[in-house]
């Protein structure tokens, strides 16, 4: 300690003994909080250790300086016209303080201010003591935000599921219509517009199936490298006026995921930074693979090992501090009214979040933004996937068709037929579990909806392989609940298509299975 710093602490404390002296002087030196001692002005005359590793500034840099100089802005000035009211009065003020750095960076502390004294009653000094609860901030930050999307996730994931039984409905009707009307028909334009709109509905309850609790499906090893080069390639060509930089790592590391969602992820992100480029500007995407550990992310919650990481940069308008606070809310658009859902970067975060990982980003405006996303990697080799052939494929097998819905029983035995199916209905598991038991030597596979009261998808697949180990069952649902279709997926089921679905995917997913 330096002897000004000494003569500070000593003329304040106002003591005569020495050893109590020293021993008021060891505290504050090795206090973990920052401890700031100013005059009736509010100029500094001392600050601990804890303050200058907090802080930034050196007790010789801060020295006689106004109080002032730590102020962010943040705080209007009516705040600080209360809190100097209150300490002039005599009287102890506690509150918060969001305060600057010397590097400019801001931190958030929780403080104690006292008025010090002197033998005739008279204040000479105010003692701050402040504990940096940035990261308490974070954190309670990090929980907020996850109970709200636990909690609209939840409500998501049920819209989505009826929805897109409706939209099944729908689309199974149009595919039946189209298959049977003339190509010269004036009704095949209508037709086709109306499955398109079936389609930027199916988008929306994407949207809403990414920040819904479990919602993923089929999970499986994804080379995220050629996942980005295809997405770029497309986005690229659409979009002339921006520049793309890729970087990818050569070695990437494969990822288990929802192939499909992760397609969202990199279009949402891409689109984000699209709109903060209307004229011109560059798109920079970078991977690169890495092992943390639990201290570099803790506000994170994130498990420990090894992770791609996807950082997506423009150049566009950027953020400020407040939008950057709710762009992961569901609903919330800076776009104007009508062009926008607010469901992209919530779809984003959900998305990210169900596939255990997590994602970060920086802002400023005029200076661009940066998304940094995190998946837990793994050390399987992610195959390549053949696209199935775009054609009707028929058959004239026995089908189980297993639903709940009526409307969905009504054009899926339709959709079979057509295929040339014979069709078997049960309208909920129990059933299916009784018309398999009455007829296993007929039925050559099950088509079995997954969201059903009382015996689910999961039960009734499981009764199903007690009574015939090798039933092959394709899976299908407008929604995910707790990952329960990648885990029945992993007990051996064939297949999973999501409602809605058109005939030609039905045709091709049936045989995939039935030929293999």
């Amino acid at each position: 300690m330096d002897k000004k710093s000494d003569h500070t602490l000593n003329s304040i404390h106002g003591a005569d003994q020495t050893d109590e002296q020293a021993r008021l002087v060891t505290a504050v030196e090795n206090a973990a909080e920052a401890i700031i001692i100013t005059d009736l002005a509010g100029n500094i005359q001392y600050v601990n250790p804890a303050f200058e590793s907090i802080a930034g500034y050196s007790r010789m840099e801060i020295a006689n300086r106004h109080i002032s100089i730590l102020d962010s802005g943040k705080q209007n000035q009516s705040f600080f016209n209360d809190m100097w009211r209150t300490l002039k009065q005599g009287d102890i003020w506690k509150g918060r303080f969001i305060n600057k750095k010397k590097d400019e960076s801001l931190y958030e502390t929780e403080a104690t201010i006292s008025p010090v004294k002197n033998k005739a009653g008279d204040i000479t000094n105010f003692v701050s003591v402040q504990r940096d609860v940035t990261h308490e901030v974070q954190l309670q930050r990090q929980l907020r935000q996850a109970q709200k999307m636990e909690a609209i996730g939840t409500l998501a994931g049920g819209i989505a599921h009826d929805f897109n039984n409706l939209l099944m409905g729908i689309q199974g009707n149009i595919s039946l219509s189209i298959s049977e009307i003339d190509s010269d028909s004036p009704l095949l334009e209508n037709l086709k517009k109306v499955e398109q709109y079936v389609l930027d509905g199916v988008e929306l309850t994407k949207q809403l199936l990414g920040f819904a609790r479990g919602g993923k499906y089929e999970v499986r090893l994804t080379d995220v490298n050629h996942l980005l080069k295809e997405q770029s390639l497309l986005f690229s060509r659409a979009n002339k006026h921006i520049s793309f930089e890729m970087n990818y790592a050569p070695n990437l590391w494969s990822v288990e995921a929802d192939r499909g969602q992760l397609e969202q992820v990199i279009l949402n992100l891409y689109m984000n930074g699209l709109q903060a480029m209307p004229q011109e500007g560059t798109l920079t995407v970078q991977t690169v693979n890495l092992t943390i550990d639990k201290e570099q992310f803790k506000p994170y919650r994130v498990k420990a090992g090894r992770y791609i990481k996807i950082t997506i940069t423009d150049t566009g308008v950027g953020m400020d501090e407040e939008t950057q606070r709710r762009i992961f809310d569901p609903f919330f658009t800076t776009r104007e009214k009508g062009r926008g859902t607010g469901l992209g970067l919530a779809s984003v975060y959900g998305i990210v979040k169900n596939h255990e990982g997590f994602i970060d980003v920086d802002s400023r405006q005029g200076r661009g933004t940066r998304f940094e996303v995190y998946f837990p990697a793994t050390q399987k080799v992610a195959a390549r996937q053949n696209k199935l052939a775009d054609k009707l494929s028929r058959g004239i097998e026995t089908v189980l068709l297993v639903d709940d819905e009526e409307m969905i029983i009504d054009v899926g035995t339709r959709m079979l037929t057509k295929l040339g199916y014979e069709v078997i209905t049960a309208k909920n598991g129990a059933e299916a579990i009784e018309s398999y038991e009455a007829y296993p030597d007929k039925i050559d596979f099950v088509l079995l909806d997954m969201v059903m009261p009382k015996v689910g998808g999961g039960e009734a697949f499981d009764r199903l392989r007690e009574i015939n180990p090798a039933v092959k069952v394709i899976l299908c649902s407008g929604y995910s609940i707790d990952g329960q279709a990648t885990d029945i997926l992993n007990r051996g089921c064939n297949a999973f298509i999501q409602k809605p679905f058109n005939l030609k995917t039905l045709s091709q997913n049936i045989r995939a299975v039935l030929d293999e």
